[in-house]
């Protein structure tokens, strides 16, 4: 024992680090170079030679980064892609709306039952009437989205809302439809807000890219609130139902007691009856679904002028610039030869060609409405390859352009003469005013270039779309049918020919203009207007004003329903369809 102690005193040892215990004999029997057996979680990565981690207690596994941070992982969903595309829409239209306001919900439901109630009876001032709750859901939406009406905004506003007033005041159909058309798209263009060429043209059809989205935004709100409030939305259904009912039961009994009453009641009231059912239904849905898919868009937008479409690469001067002054040069000789032709010179033009007087009308004004379209898009594929690096080349850019456009003023000037000489020859017809009011068109675009060109393009493109709607809009305010039969009558007048087959299928818009002719052509031209007006029972909402005046000059003098045989009324010594004899009698167009 002595021994041990004084041993143990007197040899001094290094005392061992804490937390090491001895090899054991196992570890200390394994050949060198075998690797010793240690847990895989009791080191941490780069501390493998730190003596304390060598026989440590394993640790348990690490935690990873998301619970540390306080969230849960979420298990993968198997019906999701796992590629993370971002679509084209979503980038372009990025902020998602907030929920729909009552005042939106209530706005679209009233356009719906506008819709199903006014619209299946035909196009007149219901349109407008419609219009007018569609209008204040997207209103209301885009000021919870905190939107501003800005200037052009109002412009596509109101002139929408004035294209709608063309069904109320022209009887025709086909400038109706024109009408309708643009109206869409200016009100597509009001909630968009575009004004870049891509974006002016792309928002005038956006509204079809956000009616999935609208229907499922609307449909969100309803089935919040039904589930949120369901007590109160019970309320005012049962209220609404008792509403009606009281509404249909006494309003009965009020028309059965007076014969006044029940006249008013009829007309103010649509004649919905259980046959038409299913029309009625699908204009419900077209008008809910209008009204949201407007609501959504003003609430969150596409922002089309995002997409850009890369400049093209600039051309040298001379290769830019000499096949246009080539083309200038081939223009100038043509309004030469034009002048000389305006100034008296068509006997010789037509004896030298051996054409006659219409074919040469006709086949000129085709030809030069083709080459301003083509001059359009030549000067659009020059302005994207224009050299554009200093100030000559802006200087060129717009005198080489700018003379190439007033040379195509001139070529309109040309096509709308001979339109004139065509028809003062044989009469107005709806192409021919209709391709008339094109290449007008075409002469205000040529107009706007060369002031974009004088003053800046920044609001061309919005310029041209107005420009656009402008000349619907006046098209059809001028009533073309009225125009069409005012023309012709004044040409009979004159030369005592007129074509009463075609002019008695124009619509009652050319009611007063065919008034004015003599027995038996009047009662030929009006006899199957009268037909189509009294077989027409279409309620005040869908009766437009041109109706209306024609059904006024027809109650005080009536067409004659004896006169039976109407072929060959009109002509002069000949039997043709424009009384006229020869090779031109027919001409379809």
């Amino acid at each position: 024992m002595p021994d041990h102690a004084s041993e143990s005193s007197v040899r001094p040892e290094t005392p061992e680090p804490t937390g090491t215990s001895k090899p054991s004999r196992a570890t200390e029997s394994k050949p060198e170079g075998e690797p010793t057996e240690r847990p895989e979680s009791s080191e941490a990565p780069g501390m493998s030679e730190a003596p304390e981690f060598r026989d440590a207690v394993p640790s348990p596994p690490q935690v990873p980064a998301y619970a540390q941070q306080g969230r849960q992982p979420q298990p993968p969903n198997p019906w999701q892609s796992n590629r993370q595309t971002t679509g084209t829409l979503a980038r372009l239209r990025p902020a998602r709306p907030a929920a729909i306001r009552n005042a939106t919900l209530w706005a679209a439901v009233a356009t719906a039952l506008l819709s199903a109630l006014l619209l299946g009876d035909g196009l007149g001032p219901n349109l407008l009437i419609v219009a007018v709750p569609a209008a204040l859901a997207a209103y209301f939406a885009a000021q919870a989205a905190g939107r501003r009406l800005r200037t052009w905004s109002a412009v596509w506003a109101v002139g929408g809302l004035a294209l709608l007033a063309v069904p109320a005041l022209r009887d025709a159909g086909w400038p109706t439809f024109l009408a309708v058309v643009s109206a869409v798209a200016l009100g597509s263009l009001t909630l968009h807000g575009s004004r870049s060429w891509l974006g002016v043209f792309l928002g005038s059809v956006g509204l079809l890219s956000s009616v999935a989205g609208g229907l499922r935004w609307g449909m969100g709100g309803v089935r919040d609130r039904m589930t949120g409030s369901r007590g109160r939305w019970g309320v005012v259904f049962r209220s609404t139902v008792v509403a009606i009912g009281l509404l249909i039961v006494f309003g009965a009994l009020f028309a059965s007691a007076d014969a006044a009453f029940a006249d008013v009641l009829g007309n103010l009231i649509p004649d919905v009856s259980l046959g038409d059912a299913p029309w009625r239904i699908f204009l419900f849905a077209v008008g809910l679904v209008g009204a949201l898919t407007a609501a959504y868009t003003a609430a969150a937008p596409v922002r089309w002028d995002d997409i850009t479409i890369r400049a093209g690469k600039p051309r040298g001067r001379l290769e830019w610039a000499l096949p246009l002054i080539v083309l200038n040069l081939l223009f100038a000789v043509f309004i030469a030869i034009q002048l000389t032709v305006l100034l008296g010179g068509y006997d010789k033009v037509m004896a030298e060609t051996h054409l006659s007087y219409s074919a040469y009308a006709r086949q000129g004004f085709w030809q030069l409405l083709w080459a301003t379209l083509l001059t359009l898009l030549v000067i659009a594929l020059a302005l994207r390859w224009a050299p554009r690096g200093q100030s000559r080349d802006r200087t060129l850019v717009r005198t080489v352009l700018g003379a190439l456009c007033l040379l195509t003023l001139v070529v309109v000037a040309s096509a709308l003469r001979r339109m004139g000489l065509y028809v003062d020859a044989y009469g107005l017809t709806r192409l021919r005013i209709s391709v008339a009011a094109i290449e007008l068109w075409l002469g205000v675009v040529l107009i706007l270039i060369m002031a974009a060109g004088m003053f800046g393009a920044r609001i061309l493109p919005r310029a041209v779309a107005a420009s656009a709607a402008a000349t619907v809009l006046a098209f059809g305010l001028v009533s073309p049918d009225g125009l069409i039969a005012e023309q012709n009558v004044q040409r009979y007048r004159s030369r005592h020919t007129i074509d009463i087959d075609y002019l008695r299928g124009l619509s009652a818009d050319a009611v007063p203009a065919l008034d004015s002719l003599p027995e038996p052509l009047r009662s030929c031209a009006l006899k199957e207007i009268q037909q189509t007006l009294r077989t027409s029972d279409a309620p005040w909402y869908a009766t437009s004003w041109g109706e209306v005046r024609a059904r006024d000059i027809l109650e005080k003098r009536s067409a004659n329903a004896l006169v039976a045989n109407c072929r060959g009324q009109g002509s002069e010594g000949g039997s043709g369809r424009n009384g006229v004899e020869g090779d031109d009698s027919y001409d379809p167009y």
